[in-house]
């Protein structure tokens, strides 16, 4: 007989690819599709179902572990995180609230999801320990000390510092108003740069030519500010967060090929949110381990526009005893596409 994704399993890989498109990027829980499978007239088990995903992660765990090296290898990395509830056996009645952090390769089209029980500098300082390159953050402190890292450019994010002044209109409207009409100027250059397919070094002189003059005159304007309002109101925190991340906000403009903000990477983070809501929480720390291997292969899918069903069943497809020397074959963009028989 043929290899098999799980070995003496009844379940086509057709059949597995499916399911995991429906929980992962369709959002449906295991329980709520054996609901839809049972009126056609087919009996599974949530159970057995959550013990195929089990058998499918640990069978994607080698092409996991070659995506996190393709992805360090990057010279240009966007990095978040996002929360989700985990029960947890040593919390009775509660959930434990661990994290998916993302590494987004930007230049690549690759996402890794790594899940962590905390929000603390462990994972990111163990994820990224010897990476060298621009490093794209929001304002959450666990990214300072890579500051300081040789090798490391870090990189703020506009986006972020815009919120904090939108938040504070009601509170601050004409300082408010104005340093939002400034950061549209800036945003509106990056679209019309983007519109004439501008290359990398032609955007970084028009960055150095208009961008960065109204960037400077930002932070004077923001320093200047500073002083006349309160520390606590919604104008001042706006104005103090910016100020704090002004430096790395600027570094945008040192390369055509960066990006003023990480909304690329909140765009992969969506799916974890839109899961949330439907299946509240995972059921262990291993099972949001292994949503994290299916959802790096779903957000690296999205980044290249391929259709996650035929990427799914093109892996699975493939023998549990496939090479390993060979597993980068099976990345995002080097496999080839066979659609199921059945």
């Amino acid at each position: 007989m043929p290899s098999r994704s799980i070995q003496k399993g009844m379940a086509h890989e057709s059949l597995l690819a499916d399911m995991l498109v429906s929980k992962y990027a369709d959002h449906f829980p295991l329980y709520r599709q054996a609901k839809i499978l049972s009126r056609e007239g087919v009996t599974i088990a949530s159970s057995t179902m959550s013990d195929w995903v089990s058998s499918c992660c640990k069978l994607l765990a080698p092409l996991y572990e070659a995506l996190k090296q393709e992805v360090l290898r990057t010279e240009y990395l966007q990095v978040d995180e996002s929360p989700i509830k985990v029960l947890d056996k040593a919390k009775k009645g509660r959930t434990h609230r661990g994290y998916y952090w993302l590494y987004h390769d930007v230049d690549g089209g690759l996402v890794y999801f790594d899940y962590q029980k905390g929000r603390a500098r462990d994972g990111p300082a163990s994820m990224l320990k010897g990476y060298q390159g621009y490093l794209q953050t929001d304002g959450y402190g666990v990214y300072d000390k890579f500051e300081n890292v040789e090798g490391i450019t870090l990189l703020g994010c506009m986006a972020h510092n815009r919120r904090y002044f939108e938040k504070a209109k009601e509170n601050d409207p004409e300082r408010a108003n104005y340093f939002l009409s400034q950061v549209q100027s800036l945003y509106l250059l990056e679209r019309e740069m983007k519109e004439k397919e501008l290359d990398w070094n032609q955007k970084a002189a028009l960055r150095q030519s208009m961008a960065m003059p109204v960037l400077e005159n930002l932070q004077q304007w923001l320093t200047s500010q500073k002083e006349k309002v309160l520390p606590k109101s919604a104008i001042g925190k706006a104005i103090a967060y910016s100020l704090g991340q002004w430096k790395r906000i600027m570094r945008y403009t040192l390369s055509g090929g960066l990006m003023i903000d990480n909304n690329l990477i909140e765009n992969q983070i969506r799916p974890v949110a839109l899961g949330r809501k439907n299946y509240l929480f995972a059921g262990s720390h291993r099972g949001a381990r292994n949503s994290a291997i299916i959802y790096s292969r779903i957000g690296s899918y999205v980044r290249n526009n391929i259709d996650p069903f035929q990427y799914l069943y093109a892996i699975l497809t493939k023998p549990p005893d496939y090479p390993v020397n060979k597993i980068s074959d099976l990345l995002p963009c080097n496999i080839s596409f066979e659609k199921p028989d059945h």
